[in-house]
């Protein structure tokens, strides 16, 4: 239902406007919205209510009837500007009429959303609820979150809903306090292309609005509507993989995420039970930071010595001495691939260890 505040903001304007005091009340003569006093009484409002009359002169104002979907919603009551107020408030209850259907209409799309988002949907209900609100089932569709640590105190609600302006075709929503969620359609054309593009004007946007810590998780197109829960259920892995294994980026695809989707989605006995076989009671992650700084370079250098000591700065001699003696105390030597990719994974695994028992789940 459309709020008060917002019906206050609409009278208030068209007073300005023609001069003409409005006073929107319920059914039960109980004041919602006001410009001035009317003196209206309960029982006048009740009485005009019951009546088959769409509007009606009663005590020197004009009374008018605003439905919802054939059903009494609010009684206007307009007074002022003499033999004009009458046409004035007609525009004027003409005016809250189509307001009040909008947002119902709105409502009951951001409705339908959630729960084909969540999943609550029977597939006969998908598409005829799609089929009544108007919502095309077979082009491209991709889900977006948006997280942000001001969560809904951060107002990135309104203002993604303000970037994707009027446009129908996209769906703006949220299913908790946290993270945004938009529905984007697509192209048929360079969809994750765009899905890109739209994923990092969306964070300049943000940022631009004082937003600076978003982060922007997407799932993979789909081509039904009834596989949207789908892209979004990947789009929130991505989300938690990204905090995991790739902390230092804002936006995060799912088909990013490579081996850590797997790791991800291992249970935390298997995890610890593979790091206790390889490493013993160590974890390799308590390497001093010298020794943990070779790897990761080393790694980064696709176990290149030569690229790697002179990116470090030191003789190739070194980087081998301080890799054999890595493979003394953990019997791998990150020269052979085989090692190299044990150890690689060894590291995500803890990494993954840690964001599981430092998270609230």
């Amino acid at each position: 239902m459309i709020s008060n505040q917002i019906l206050q903001n609409i009278i208030d304007g068209l007073k300005n406007i023609t001069r003409v005091e409005f006073c929107i009340m319920d059914v039960d003569g109980k004041e919602v919205a006001s410009t001035a006093d009317m003196g209206a009484s309960v029982s006048a409002v009740a009485e005009f209510a019951a009546s088959v009359a769409d509007s009606q002169e009663i005590q020197g104002c004009q009374f008018f009837k605003i439905f919802d979907d054939q059903v009494l919603e609010y009684v206007m009551v307009a007074a002022g500007a003499g033999e004009d107020s009458y046409m004035i408030g007609k525009l004027a209850a003409f005016q809250i009429q189509n307001l009040v259907i909008a947002y119902k209409e709105r409502l009951d799309k951001d409705n339908f959303v959630k729960n084909l988002l969540l999943d609550n949907l029977l597939l006969v209900d998908i598409y005829s609820r799609s089929k009544k609100l108007h919502i095309q089932t077979d082009v491209p569709r991709a889900v977006l979150i948006v997280e942000s640590p001001g969560g809904r105190d951060s107002n990135v609600l309104e203002l993604a809903r303000t970037y994707f302006g009027g446009n129908s075709k996209d769906f703006v929503t949220e299913v908790d306090e946290n993270n945004v969620i938009i529905v984007k359609e697509l192209p048929e054309t360079d969809m994750a292309r765009e899905m890109d593009k739209t994923a990092k004007q969306i964070w300049s946007f943000l940022k631009k609005e004082g937003i600076q810590d978003s982060r922007i998780a997407y799932g993979t197109v789909i081509q039904e509507i009834k596989e949207v829960s789908r892209s979004y259920k990947e789009a929130r892995m991505a989300l938690d993989v990204g905090k995991i294994f790739f902390d230092e980026r804002e936006i995060i695809a799912y088909g990013e995420l490579g081996i850590g989707r797997l790791i991800y989605q291992l249970p935390l006995p298997l995890c610890k039970m593979f790091i206790r076989e390889i490493f013993g009671g160590k974890s390799p992650d308590e390497f001093d930071e010298e020794t943990l700084g070779t790897i990761y370079k080393f790694f980064e250098n696709s176990l290149n010595v030569s690229e790697t000591s002179r990116q470090l700065f030191i003789h190739r001699n070194t980087l081998v001495y301080r890799l054999d003696k890595l493979q003394k105390g953990t019997g791998l030597d990150l020269r052979v691939f085989e090692d190299a990719i044990t150890f690689k994974i060894a590291l995500m695994v803890v990494k993954y260890m840690k964001y599981m028992e430092t998270t609230d789940f």
